[in-house]
């Protein structure tokens, strides 16, 4: 139980101030395909047209492991011959952040022309209009190419209807599975996906790509399937860090300026490490992941042991946001009024369960939450960021997801109950050969500092990062 005195608060820590854009080395080409693209399309070596000709052929070639649910092809090929003509007449146009670049869309996040049906039988809806975020890409230049999958409304980590593209007897990770699939066969050269308790790093780190949580609230989620009004977060999944960071770029004005971190020096962050993060790991995860680290400190990063979280920090992250997050799921579905017999079976258990917390839980909950908020944020005083395995265990067998519906979450639910930004980066690869995702965690504001330590370790790391991507 939290403090007798501590109110039900949620509040973060202050924002910090936008960091002033700090121009870095610019990234080597293969370690940035949308910064490349745009540079193709600039130099009219390459036409927005081709760009999402070869995501469409990606995503046909791939279609087995069920990673895109809708393409809107006609709108996709309208919409970069658009983007051709605009940098024909204005060669300025190419400077937007994601100019003529395809991209693919959560099925839970609301596409005009696309229906919206969160994975589920039971839901169905047709958009008149773009959820801000996706309006916000589409600004920024980005070609919108379809739908891709997800967890039922987003309450699992699994996506288990849909096939890790590093081996397809296993899952993706979810729930913004689809998401990750599609970055990683081609289908799109990034993805807007939704993260409540671990859907925009879990995927990733299964699937050796890069995802970029945000600050809480930074970035609107107007226009998406509510899973948890207090932990809902809309994100990008990328192939690397710049891709991700020019990605929010064009979600927030906030992050104005975020990609030219990349290159940044980053001798002298001090980086602390968490033991009980390691805390049942399977062994080659944990080993990439000190790897990972003892690289931050062959950087010039100063690494040492972090107290916190401790182990009872993550039981307690857990427990709370499953309370927080399955009790605001359950107050929406109500309201939605849908038949739950049409649910998947383990998302309506889930609902059934939370239909029995009490008032009395759900307060708990939040006034524990307000706790572990200011003791992270306390050692996040102490260190600049936090590095810690993203999931203990690689991409677990189809048929065994439902023994890992809480494992693949542990060390990734805290950072959004608390609402810090945090990205995942590949660091190598474990056991049967997949990939190995480390986490990195900063206070609100601070989204820089991970820039450039997550480019740092790409360029360290090259190739060695991920397995091959032999898909694209």
């Amino acid at each position: 139980r939290p403090a007798p005195h501590r109110r039900p608060a949620v509040d973060l820590p202050p924002l910090l101030p936008p960091v002033a854009s700090r121009p870095g080395g610019v990234p080597p080409r293969d370690l940035s395909p949308i910064t490349a693209a745009r540079a193709d399309i600039a130099a009219g070596r390459v036409s927005a047209r081709t760009l999402v000709e070869e995501a469409l052929e990606a995503a046909a070639a791939h279609a087995s492991l069920g990673g895109v649910v809708e393409l809107l092809p006609e709108r996709a090929r309208a919409e970069a011959d658009a983007r051709d003509l605009e940098a024909a007449a204005c060669p300025e146009a190419v400077r937007r952040p994601l100019h003529g670049v395809p991209v693919t869309v959560k099925d839970v996040i609301d596409v005009a022309g696309a229906v919206t049906r969160a994975g589920s039988a039971a839901y169905e809806e047709h958009p008149a209009r773009d959820a801000e975020a996706v309006a916000r890409l589409r600004a920024a230049g980005a070609v919108v190419l379809g739908k891709v999958a997800t967890h039922e409304f987003a309450l699992g980590v699994t996506t288990p209807q849909a096939r890790n593209p590093h081996d397809p007897s296993r899952i993706p990770g979810g729930s913004s599975g689809g998401s990750a699939i599609a970055v990683a066969t081609g289908a799109g050269l990034a993805s807007l996906g939704t993260d409540t308790r671990a859907s925009i790093r879990v995927p990733p780190a299964l699937c050796g790509l890069v995802g970029f949580k945000p600050t809480y609230g930074v970035v609107p989620t107007a226009g998406v399937v509510t899973l948890s009004w207090t932990m809902d977060h809309v994100a990008p999944i990328a192939s690397t860090v710049t891709d991700a960071a020019l990605m929010l770029e064009a979600l927030s004005d906030r992050y104005a300026g975020l990609s030219t971190w990349a290159g940044a020096p980053v001798d002298g962050v001090s980086v602390g490490v968490p033991e009980a993060a390691f805390a049942g790991a399977q062994p080659g995860v944990a080993a990439a992941v000190r790897r990972a680290v003892a690289t931050l400190g062959d950087l010039g990063c100063a690494v040492r042991e972090a107290s916190r979280p401790d182990g009872l920090d993550l039981e307690r992250a857990n427990a709370c946001g499953m309370v927080v997050s399955r009790a605001e799921a359950v107050t929406y579905h109500l309201g939605l009024g849908l038949d739950r017999d049409l649910y998947w079976e383990e998302v309506a258990d889930q609902l059934d369960e939370a239909e029995r917390l009490t008032a009395v839980d759900y307060l708990t909950a939040q006034r524990m939450r307000a706790e572990l908020t200011e003791a992270l944020a306390a050692q996040l005083a102490a260190v600049d960021v936090l590095a810690m395995p993203t999931s203990p265990v690689v991409a677990p067998p189809v048929e065994d997801f439902a023994e890992y519906l809480t494992v693949l979450s542990r060390n990734a639910i805290p950072w959004s109950l608390v609402g810090f930004p945090v990205v995942t980066v590949p660091c190598g690869v474990a056991e049967d050969d997949l990939p190995v995702g480390l986490q990195l965690v900063t206070l609100p504001g601070r989204e820089p500092v991970l820039v450039a330590l997550g480019c740092a370790l790409e360029a360290a790391l090259g190739d060695a990062r991920r397995p091959p991507m032999p898909l694209r």
